[in-house]
């Protein structure tokens, strides 16, 4: 039976959050950079102040808030397919090894030894393996990164006593 561990559901709203505050922050920019000179707009004040008052030029407030939409939504474009691309990431521990998204797989026969003393407090272990090589290698995971990491920790140390 394998167990797997998805990728923190934390990590996964945050980059939605940051995704739609991009969105929302652009909005408001551009409603005020360029919606504001129209009288249903409701913000006419604000177009006055920053161009009809500066001799019909832009002045900074008005130029910043032409200019910053275009790379918020870039910035959202980025978050959402950041977020695309891992949410189907996951550790996966079946009756052999332990597979990790970044294609990391770990024998069962191959570890040394597992950290877990920091699990408790901190939320991640280490395991010692030796890879193909035959020198040791650390690999870190932690409940910061993954969901359901206990009970991959407890499959993994079933497998190896």
């Amino acid at each position: 039976m394998a167990i797997e561990a998805g990728i923190s559901s934390y990590n996964l709203k945050t980059l939605r959050l940051y995704a739609i505050i991009c969105v929302v922050v652009a909005v408001i920019f551009a409603y005020d950079g360029y919606f504001s000179k129209y009288e249903w707009s409701k913000r006419q004040g604000f177009y006055q102040e920053h161009f009809v008052d500066n001799g019909n030029q832009a002045d900074g407030t008005m130029k910043f808030n032409q200019t910053l939409p275009p790379f918020l939504i870039v910035g959202a474009v980025f978050f959402g397919l950041k977020y695309m691309m891992t949410k189907d990431r996951k550790a996966i521990a079946d009756e052999n090894e332990l597979s990790v998204y970044d294609g990391t797989k770990i024998t069962y026969d191959s570890i040394e030894k597992i950290d877990k003393t920091h699990f408790d407090s901190k939320g991640y272990f280490v395991i010692t393996y030796k890879d193909d090589g035959g020198s040791e290698v650390d690999y870190k995971l932690s409940d910061r990164t993954y969901d359901n990491l206990p009970a991959v920790l407890d499959h993994i140390v079933a497998k190896i006593s």
